[in-house]
């Protein structure tokens, strides 16, 4: 991106989606270092709730709607709004302004909350438009092979492929080897998962198997979807392969448990104590 088209920063409001609230709080904590370290002042609304695209896959627009208006009123006069999350940030973004079509006082609002919406990589480069390397904390440093899996909203709603890798190239010890389709879905995709397990099931194999050809020592991506599903095959499979956000490896706090493996320790700790009451 060109100088001329360079923004300041201002005020962005973090959207920390449920996943990340409930299962990678870390995420949330490194999206804030990375945001903050661009010279962004970063506020995280306490009356935010999910995006609502759940019920909205489900095709239960009203409660997608009442879902919705406080999102809405939640980041309202805020310079933009950030999630690490292409799904999320596809779901504001090309959804919201579906959802009130035909309504005069909400489809309006909600069309200038989808303009003032990104996916973090791409809030980074594409509206920022700083080098990469100033971007990248002098902590972040992570040593090994990589692998990236580009998540279907982030790829297909909003364009994200290169972002996440021209800022990775700029994190010490990082050698980032691709992976065999690496853009093919790798099962989850939200409520899918759960009307399809058996096709689920084959599609996440799949991905775990491009992943282990690899040789890679790490798998990353943005969205939490799709990395706790892949997390949990891996160790399903038993292949020693971590599984981190970018947004993690970006920000240098890479000093935590991988995904999936504190649930796997609580899982082995109660094999380990049925193993006992034997």
């Amino acid at each position: 991106m060109s100088p001329e088209t360079q923004t300041t920063p201002g005020t962005v409001g973090l959207f920390v989606t449920c996943l990340v609230d409930l299962q990678r709080p870390n995420v949330g904590f490194a999206s804030i270092r990375l945001l903050e370290a661009a010279g962004c002042k970063v506020v995280v609304p306490e009356s935010q709730t999910c995006c609502g695209q759940p019920a909205y896959n489900s095709g239960d627009n009203a409660s997608a709607q009442r879902i919705a208006r406080n999102v809405i009123e939640a980041f309202e006069g805020l310079d933009h709004v950030v999630a690490p999350s292409g799904s999320c940030a596809g779901m504001i973004r090309e959804h919201f302004p579906e959802l009130f079509e035909g309504d005069a006082e909400w489809q309006p609002r909600a069309q200038a909350l989808a303009e003032r919406t990104h996916e973090l990589t791409s809030f980074l480069i594409d509206v920022l438009g700083a080098d990469p390397a100033q971007l990248i904390p002098d902590t972040a440093r992570f040593d090994g092979i990589v692998t990236y899996h580009d998540s279907c909203s982030g790829l297909r709603e909003l364009g994200i492929k290169e972002q996440p890798r021209a800022l990775l190239a700029s994190v010490t010890g990082l050698d980032l080897k691709e992976m065999d389709d690496t853009e093919v879905c790798c099962g989850f995709g939200g409520t899918f998962c759960v009307k399809y397990p058996d096709i689920s099931e084959r599609m996440v194999s799949d991905k775990a198997a491009l992943v282990k050809a690899t040789g890679a020592g790490a798998v990353l991506g943005g969205d939490m979807g799709c990395l706790l599903n892949i997390a949990g095959r891996l160790s399903r499979l038993d292949q020693d392969v971590r599984v981190y956000h970018v947004a993690e490896v970006l920000a240098g706090m890479t000093d935590v448990a991988p995904i999936g493996a504190v649930n796997n320790a609580i899982a082995d700790n109660g094999k380990a104590n049925e193993g006992t009451r034997r």
